[in-house]
């Protein structure tokens, strides 16, 4: 069903536009920002001018988006007048014929460097084949070390874009959903955005799956008066002992975000009722002087703590060590009066206003060259390394970036005592990669407290690293699977990718060299037979595997560098497939005239994925195993095949962040076919439990099983079946059944 504009009247069009201007500004005037009014009524008229009798394609005047973005940059991020008219004007250089000389003429530099940095650049890097979104995102991530508001701004921009996604049609939600979840909310993450990046996952996951979306939406709003009876008995006690301290505070429950639930009940195979940890409790103290906060929090701590018990290991002191982000509180958990874990958070209203808003917020507080700051700037600088030499993989690059956005942290010293993050898992090699590239590429070993490790012993918080060298020790590629930080994958990258090129060049020489003496010339067709005959990819695989000596020069070289003698072609003209198993049959005329035939799929219509005859019209992607009833979508590869994946698979997430125009909508056609699935069973051990469980599904489900994989362990067993089935809902209700079983404590599907 295609979407169809709204039609407004001029009166109507002039008053949306007045009311949501009006809007803006009352948001500025009421901030503590200096009121630079004149320069934002000019930034606004010229925007309007510019993008006049242009409209979105739900049907408002386009200018509502700029007005949008100016206004939560304003009021939900908390910038000043410099963003607020750099929002009005992003997209005046992109959609129309001004240039950024014209904002600097009009508007000066500072306004005009924003808008260039936000204005989007096609092309770039990564070549004719490359995906756009992954050379903007680069761009844009270049622009922060010159002006930080330029991602700030950004982030304002696609969460405006992300509230008004309905009016893009289903394949372009996917793309833009897909895109905001993999990438730009782990980067509201990392900003300390946290508001953003909340609404930035909801929005997206009620795209992805629209059903889970509002399942779990009504499932919050009948619980919650529960959830309210149940708040009102755990606080009432700590309000009259933060009264008696004679503190002013806002103690209130947030409730963990749609997408968080979700992803918790995905993760845990858990049902909604199983979420125990569904809200937590919010303490927003007044202070003064931010010297006393600290103090504070720990003295409300100690006032919860005399009331309830503690869980001992989930307190989080991040007033002592703030987060890379600059997030401050104090988080505890403990026993509520009616027996449920209850996590407690503890902040200052400096510290939430810097938690809800980033780093925004510390130039609001005027922190200046603190530790947040030095901890942003570290930031920027891996993220600077990475960028200065990029994957020339579109969607490695956009994987090795993600690695530095979403990732725990944990804090080690070096043994001058300078402290470093690294997220959680990282390694020797990590730290050693992140000092230097030569340290890293020559690590020999660490000395964590001390204590001589490998290179690959994994940190923790705490631990004081010293990283050892050798000038004759080379990097090893297998540290690739032991890196964490997305600096320590680049660089580590970048030196064998200089190894390799060296070992290519020998190879290179070798070869002709070789070919030479026995008067063979290397050309593209003997290249080609001695590619075609040692079965690799490429010239340049084949060079680096004799440099590296995997191919050995000897006379089955110089044979298969040779062309085949003529009698030999004729003999297997006439009979092409006697006795050479690598030569395959053409395909049959009507096979060819099919192919040649096969229309190009066009992505803008829903793709119906049929099977006829036992013949279907798609591919299951093997990363996750998609069946009838998931969400999916499709994926139109270089060979015009759709591929299929489940929305949420991770494969997909990158596909859907780098190659947008390649999703296509799909919808499975109702038939006889079945497909395969895997379920995961553990449980109890007892005699006949196996022949129950296999009784179970071929008899009473009728469920054809075609592999079963059982192992018994200490009275405990495990099992990995393979099936197959019509559809989800289906195996749903195998697992279900299975479950019932006695000794059985779970049983559910495998990707």
């Amino acid at each position: 069903m295609s979407y169809q504009p709204t039609i407004y009247t001029p009166e109507e069009e002039e008053r949306m536009v007045s009311e949501a201007y009006q809007n803006l500004l009352n948001g500025y005037l009421s901030s503590k920002h200096r009121k630079k009014v004149e320069i934002i009524e000019r930034a606004y008229k010229f925007a309007r001018a510019a993008h006049e009798g242009v409209r979105r394609r739900s049907g408002e005047p386009y200018i509502l988006h700029p007005i949008a973005v100016a206004t939560i940059t304003s009021r939900e991020i908390g910038l000043g007048s410099t963003s607020i008219c750099a929002a009005l004007l992003h997209d005046v250089v992109e959609d129309t014929d001004y240039t950024v000389e014209d904002i600097a003429v009009t508007f000066g530099d500072k306004i005009a460097r924003i808008v260039e940095g936000l204005t989007k650049i096609s092309g770039g890097i990564f070549g004719k084949d490359a995906s756009v979104q992954a050379e903007n995102f680069r761009k844009l991530l270049l622009t922060m070390s010159s002006d930080f508001r330029v991602i700030l701004i950004k982030m304002a921009d696609r969460l405006h874009n992300m509230r008004t996604l309905d009016s893009m049609p289903p394949a372009k939600q996917y793309k833009i959903a897909g895109e905001t979840l993999y990438i730009y909310a782990p980067l509201a993450h990392r900003l300390g955005l946290y508001s953003i990046k909340t609404e930035l996952e909801d929005l997206s996951f009620k795209y992805e799956h629209p059903d889970a979306y509002k399942a779990i939406g009504e499932q919050i709003q009948l619980s919650e008066q529960h959830r309210n009876d149940v708040f009102e008995r755990f606080s009432a006690p700590i309000r009259e002992r933060l009264d008696r301290l004679g503190l002013r505070y806002e103690f209130k429950v947030r409730i963990k975000s749609r997408y968080s639930i979700w992803k918790k009940m995905e993760t845990k195979h858990i049902p909604f009722s199983e979420v125990y940890d569904l809200y937590a409790a919010r303490i927003v103290f007044a202070c003064s002087d931010p010297t006393a906060e600290k103090r504070t929090c720990w003295n409300i701590y100690s006032e919860i703590t005399d009331l309830y018990k503690l869980h001992p290991d989930r307190t989080r002191d991040w007033l002592s060590t703030p987060k890379t982000n600059g997030y401050r509180a104090l988080h505890i958990t403990v026993m509520g009066p009616d027996g449920d874990w209850v996590e407690v958070q503890i902040r200052s209203e400096r510290m939430n206003d810097i938690a809800e808003h980033g780093f925004a917020a510390h130039w609001k507080y005027k922190i200046g060259e603190g530790a947040e700051e030095s901890e942003l700037s570290e930031w920027l600088r891996a993220i600077e390394d990475v960028l200065k030499n990029p994957e020339p993989n579109a969607l490695d690059f956009l994987d090795t970036i993600k690695l530095n956005l979403f990732a725990q942290e944990i804090k080690v010293f070096t043994p001058k005592g300078e402290l470093l993050t690294f997220p959680v898992d990282a390694t020797v090699i990590d730290m050693a990669f992140a000092l230097h590239t030569e340290i890293g590429a020559h690590c020999i070993a660490g000395k964590v407290n001390h204590k001589l490790v490998p290179p690959t012993h994994k940190l923790s918080s705490g631990d004081q690293v010293e990283i050892l060298t050798s000038g004759t020790q080379k990097p090893d590629p297998n540290w690739i699977n032991y890196l964490k930080t997305a600096k320590g994958k680049t660089r580590l990258k970048t030196v064998l990718r200089h190894q390799r090129r060296s070992i290519i060049e020998k190879g290179e020489t070798l070869l002709t060299d070789f070919l030479r003496e026995h008067n063979v010339e290397l050309t593209g067709d003997t290249l080609s037979r001695i590619i075609n005959h040692e079965r690799v990819p490429n010239k340049e695989e084949l060079f680096y595997m004799v440099g590296n000596g995997e191919i050995l020069l000897n006379e089955q070289i110089i044979t298969s560098a040779k062309p085949k003698q003529k009698g030999f072609i004729r003999k297997l003209l006439q009979n092409p497939f006697s006795g050479n198993k690598d030569v395959q049959p053409a395909p049959q005329a009507s096979d060819t005239a099919t192919q040649g035939e096969k229309e190009k799929i066009n992505t803008k219509k829903v793709y119906e994925l049929k099977t006829i005859d036992g013949v279907s019209n798609y591919k299951l992607a093997q990363c996750c195993h998609p069946l009838p009833g998931d969400d999916v979508l499709g994926y139109v590869n270089e060979h015009n095949e759709v591929v299929v994946h489940k929305v949420d698979c991770q494969i997909a997430n990158m596909l859907k962040a780098s190659y947008g125009e390649r999703l296509v909508v799909t919808l499975w056609q109702k038939g006889s076919s079945t497909f395969p699935a895997s379920i995961h069973i553990e449980g109890i051990d007892r005699m006949g439990l196996l022949q129950e469980i296999i009784y179970i599904i071929s008899t009473n489900l009728a469920i054809n099983m075609r592999s079963l994989n059982i192992k018994s362990e200490d009275g405990l067993f495990r099992c990995d079946l393979d099936v197959l089935v019509a559809d989800n809902t289906v195996l749903t209700k195998m697992c279900k059944r299975i479950k019932k079983v006695k000794g059985v404590t779970s049983a559910d599907r495998s990707s």
